[in-house]
């Protein structure tokens, strides 16, 4: 028994150093909390509150139970929402925000405060459907196509100012997608139906004034051509006439002689026929 002694008390002191060790190196791992990059921290004491410096990348000490991180990412992220607005005409349009959001670095801890750390959650699609409605209904519904880059300036300046209100940093705003309901869908496409058929009769209209044109323009030509032609005959007398007549028999003449079956018959009564009797 007595030569076992100091194996037990050997144990026993490597046990003890061995709890000591577990337990300082879990102390130790408790004070320790670590910030990645594009991460910041805000730390939450139970007798001080929110702390209101901001903690960046690295790793950092705290008092364990005392002290408790929160971690926030500051890069920027993306998000989409949908809002369905009414134009100063009373048409329903349908319109796809997108929006390049991050916190204000400096205002972590105010922000942590008042929102949490879902606080894009929270404020964006809010101040989003708000501001839609506010400059969609300022337009009228086809106006939102003609005047859209004037629409997104008005939306864009809208909404910094907006989220500037809750510490948030816009650094993009766009519209990606703006459709109008099926009844403004339908009366759009009957008034270019309407358009089409409009310019359709113009051509028609302009056509049958051309080709009017054209019959008065050739009839004026062939007044004219007559007029010179009586005016020539009245001056030179029939020779004229007689002189076409001539150039008309001449011509053809030239035409039937080329003719084979075409035969010549002299003027008058005396004809004497070779007949070959069968």
């Amino acid at each position: 028994m007595g030569s076992n002694q100091p194996a037990i008390s050997f144990l026993t002191n490597l046990a003890r150093a061995a709890f000591g060790l577990g337990v300082g190196a879990t102390a130790l791992n408790s004070s320790l909390y670590t910030v990645d990059g594009g991460q910041r921290a805000v730390l939450f004491d139970r007798f001080r509150g929110v702390i209101d410096d901001t903690v960046g990348e690295g790793t950092h000490f705290l008092i364990p139970w005392l002290q408790r991180p929160y971690i926030f990412d500051i890069r920027t992220r993306p998000h989409t929402f949908s809002s369905i607005s009414g134009t100063k005409d009373l048409q329903m349009v349908n319109l796809t925000l997108r929006v390049l959001s991050r916190p204000e670095e400096a205002q972590l801890p105010r922000i942590f405060q008042t929102l949490g750390l879902e606080y894009d959650e929270k404020v964006l699609p809010s101040i989003g459907n708000e501001v839609l409605k506010a400059v969609v209904a300022q337009f009228n519904a086809d106006q939102l196509l003609t005047e859209r880059p004037h629409v997104s300036a008005l939306v864009r300046e809208s909404l910094i100012r907006r989220a500037k209100d809750f510490n948030l940093v816009l650094d993009d705003v766009a519209i990606t997608h703006l459709s109008y309901g099926a009844e403004f869908s339908k009366a759009v496409e009957q008034k270019q139906v309407a358009q089409q058929e409009a310019e359709r009769s113009k051509f028609v209209v302009a056509k049958a004034e051309q080709e009017r044109r054209a019959a008065v323009i050739r009839a004026e030509g062939e007044s004219e051509s007559a007029k010179l032609i009586s005016e020539a005959t009245a001056a030179a007398g029939m020779g004229l006439v007689e002189l076409r007549r001539i150039e008309a028999s001449r011509e053809i003449a030239a035409t039937l002689a080329k003719t084979p079956n075409v035969a010549y018959l002299p003027n008058g009564n005396n004809m004497l026929f070779g007949l070959n009797p069968r």
